[in-house]
């Protein structure tokens, strides 16, 4: 009774097909202040349905408006033997009087979901496209050619009606990065606005870009959050394919040394606006560079350049006395390096062998100071035992380093902790490989 009209030969979105009446019955509230004590003692018996009041405005007898409580639909007003014993009460008591209502309901109250299950074939049911990202105003489908084609226009009409401050609804045409080296990807547009310059906020962060021209997945927010809540304040972190910043600028905030980079000229310049814009700029610093090169001249710059920090808390304006300044010393060598471009991060491994040759006395046992951490992103094949993309993403890291390495705890050299971090698609998953850098490879002498 509940569920909208059906019409699956709909090809082209008419939201006025959609309305709806109910027939239900109502108690009409006696005194407007008993409403609150009446919904308690009736709940068992009033109409639950989300997004829709449980007290409307009913037509009073001296042609006013009353107030009344909608009744689950199986309770009918001219047989009490459907009424509970609450509700049967409080018609003896005259503390409410049965009427019936007409429930009027249309297009705007059924939800995404409502709507595909009312004109998408019923064989489609069981799997029609839920997986969208939201990024912005922007909500992005990944429809390859299939049975939902045919829908596509239909299907995006409706989310942009239904998924609020949504303005633009796009479907990838395909791969990301299939077509050139940023991570972006080609794109047709299926409703509304084609502008697709979007605001995004992320862990306290405003982030502004043109999603058409950087690579950005907001899915990856939980694991942006838990690396970054890896770092320590006052540690260094060389972000070599920043992308716009989701990890260096809230490093940044948290007052880690960050040196950003990225190849892509538009995901330096949004980096950059985000820097300014989170008011970063103490702590990060940027750069677009080839990524291999990257590496090796972001731990020379460190080693070689002083930075340091005013962190002094703001001044009172009636302050008479003097203040002394707080500095923050920029370390020489990194605690972290983050590489995030999960197709090809892995080859550019090599670039850490060798790294800190002759520097060894930087490092312990000659100090407190330990190698880096390297978070690695990559793909791997899907499978039920875990262990076997355990085994292969050690394995190609060994390749690189030409060192050994296996699957374990990232604190102790040679081993490797393996991050779960998403499902890409039915037979590839996302990982994070986190391990120090073995002093046989940082050392190395070529």
């Amino acid at each position: 009774m509940l569920r909208p009209p059906v019409n699956r030969a709909m090809r082209v979105l008419d939201r006025s097909f959609f309305r709806k009446i109910v027939p239900l019955s109502a108690a009409k509230v006696r005194d407007r202040k008993s409403i609150s004590r009446l919904r308690g003692e009736l709940q068992a018996e009033l109409l639950n349905l989300e997004r829709m009041q449980q007290v409307q405005n009913v037509p009073d007898v001296e042609g006013g408006v009353g107030k009344a409580l909608l009744l689950r639909p199986e309770i009918r007003l001219d047989d009490s033997s459907t009424w509970g014993p609450r509700l049967s009460e409080s018609v003896k008591a005259e503390d409410v009087s049965l009427v019936p209502y007409s429930l009027k309901i249309d297009y705007d109250y059924w939800d995404y979901h409502d709507i595909m299950s009312s004109i998408l074939p019923e064989a489609m049911q069981d799997d029609f496209p839920k997986g969208f990202s939201v990024v912005g105003h922007v909500v992005h489908l990944n429809l390859r050619e299939n049975e939902y084609t045919p829908y596509k226009h239909l299907i995006a009409n409706v989310l942009l009606d239904k998924i609020q401050n949504a303005r633009t609804v796009i479907n990838k045409i395909d791969d990301v990065g299939s077509t050139n080296v940023y991570r972006t990807f080609s794109y047709e547009l299926l409703a509304g606005d084609p502008d697709l310059n979007v605001e995004v906020n992320e862990e306290g962060c405003a982030f502004r870009f043109d999603y058409s021209k950087v690579y950005w997945n907001s899915r990856l927010n939980t694991e942006h959050k838990r690396l970054v809540d890896s770092f320590k304040s006052g540690e260094t972190v060389c972000d070599v394919m920043a992308g716009v910043g989701p990890f260096a600028v809230p490093a940044g905030k948290k007052r880690c040394w960050v040196l950003a980079n990225d190849l892509n000229p538009d995901s330096f310049n949004s980096l950059n606006d985000a820097v300014k814009r989170n008011k970063v700029g103490k702590f990060i610093a940027t750069f677009n560079e080839d990524g291999h090169a990257f590496i090796r001249d972001a731990t020379q710059t460190l080693l070689s350049q002083h930075s340091e920090a005013d962190v002094t808390p703001p001044i009172a304006r009636n302050h008479t006395g003097t203040v002394e300044r707080i500095m923050l010393t920029r370390p020489r060598t990194f605690a972290h390096y983050v590489l995030n471009l999960p197709a090809s991060a892995i080859t550019f491994l090599p670039s850490f062998v060798g790294l800190y040759a002759h520097q060894e006395h930087l490092f312990a046992p000659s100090t407190a100071t330990r190698l880096p951490l390297i978070h690695l992103y990559c793909f791997n094949t899907k499978s039920d035992d875990v262990s076997e993309a355990e085994r292969s993403i050690c394995e190609d890291i060994g390749h690189q380093l030409g060192f050994i390495v296996r699957p374990g705890d990232m604190h102790r050299e040679a081993e490797v902790s393996i991050w779960d971090v998403r499902d890409v698609s039915p037979h590839k998953k996302m990982f994070c490989a986190t391990f120090r850098l073995p002093a046989n490879v940082a050392f190395r002498k070529h």
